[in-house]
């Protein structure tokens, strides 16, 4: 399955948009955190299953950070690309702005990390393509999410540890 020359992210990168209606809501009339969560996995399954062309499964999703609010009508606008790749699994990130419908003015409201995993049709895990970073912007985006991988696995290994301990 794994394609040695790769696959370019901008491939696979896609930009979704949402209308915040009030069942998206909480009682301050901002949009619920679960909300944006369930927006931006979907979203990143989208762009690994076009990276893999395979069905992939979320592993985990981590650093989700809410940076502002959204508030009632405004336009959620999700971007979604890959950031890396290793045998079996890919790294997405997913940047979320609101938009005000009035001013067309777009505001970074959060961000969020989300690792899946390309499976067979037996549910185990399958290679992956690698990734073609073609911009500067993709290059960084890549070398940080190297970063994010060694230090899940250190994090990782330092919860063995413990266990083993007590």
């Amino acid at each position: 399955m794994s394609n040695e020359a790769g696959k370019p992210v901008s491939g696979s990168s896609i930009e979704v948009t949402h209308l915040v209606l009030p069942p998206d809501t909480n009682a301050l009339g901002t949009i619920f955190g679960g909300r944006i969560m369930e927006w931006a996995d979907l979203a990143a399954s989208i762009v690994a299953m076009r990276h893999t062309r395979q069905a992939c499964v979320t592993a985990s999703m981590d650093a989700l950070h809410f940076i502002a609010p959204i508030h009632l009508g405004d336009i959620v606008v999700l971007k979604a690309a890959i950031n890396y790749t290793h045998t079996t699994s890919l790294e997405i990130g997913v940047r979320v702005e609101s938009e005000n419908p009035k001013t067309g003015i777009r505001s970074h409201a959060a961000s969020a990390y989300l690792t899946f995993v390309a499976i067979d049709a037996q549910g185990k895990p399958i290679p992956v393509p690698a990734i073609i970073a073609e911009s500067e912007a993709e290059k960084r985006r890549l070398l940080e999410a190297q970063m994010r991988r060694q230090d899940r696995l250190t994090h990782r290994q330092g919860i063995q540890a413990a266990r083993q301990q007590s």
